[in-house]
């Protein structure tokens, strides 16, 4: 184990100690463990806030995240004005990619929020799509379905990449849809 990875572990025994969720003898042995016999007095020991990023910290960055996102989803279904649309899809869409990053990393740390991060990546990223074809393809059922199909695709791939069963089906239904449309209406 690195030195670092130690570190944080004896920062959380010692933050465990402070305020008793341990038993004071169970700290004291697992500190001397991974301490590997060391005076634990010589050990630096940082704050134990560093060692963890606290809870209320984390609920404040995912709520000023949300209301960001939240504010720019409603200025962009609310303005029309061309060049205005063009801005606030070029940010919906740079905000959905970078949800999808934020929710790949979530996922291997906190399994709760990363589908609700990766939901709303979908959703942001599926109605920039639309509004790209709203404003600039509307009437070509071709862009359409090129754009849906990507969309299933995006997903397919995401659940297939990161073995997300959800994504997964999503993109096959959602293809197979579309195909189903394609063979009706051909017809």
């Amino acid at each position: 184990m690195t030195n670092p990875r130690k570190k944080i572990i004896l920062n959380e025994i010692l933050f465990w100690k402070q305020n008793k969720l341990l038993p004071e003898h169970y700290c004291d042995f697992l500190a001397t463990l991974y301490a590997e016999g060391k005076d634990l007095q010589e050990l630096e020991f940082a704050n134990h806030k560093q060692a963890v990023l606290p809870l209320e910290k984390r609920k404040m960055i995912f709520l000023i995240v949300g209301l960001c996102i939240a504010v720019i989803a409603l200025l962009y279904v609310y303005f029309t004005v061309p060049s205005l649309t063009m801005i606030l899809t070029v940010i919906v869409a740079i905000a959905a990619i970078t949800l999808f990053t934020i929710a790949f990393r979530v996922v291997k740390q906190n399994n709760l929020l990363a589908p609700i991060l990766h939901i709303i990546a979908a959703i942001l990223l599926f109605s920039g799509s639309i509004r790209i074809y709203t404003t600039y393809f509307t009437g070509n059922n071709l862009a359409l379905f090129g754009l849906i199909a990507a969309n299933c695709g995006v997903w397919l791939w995401s659940g297939i990449k990161m073995k997300l069963l959800y994504f997964t089906v999503s993109g096959v239904l959602g293809l197979m849809a579309l195909i189903g449309y394609y063979i009706i209406n051909l017809t």
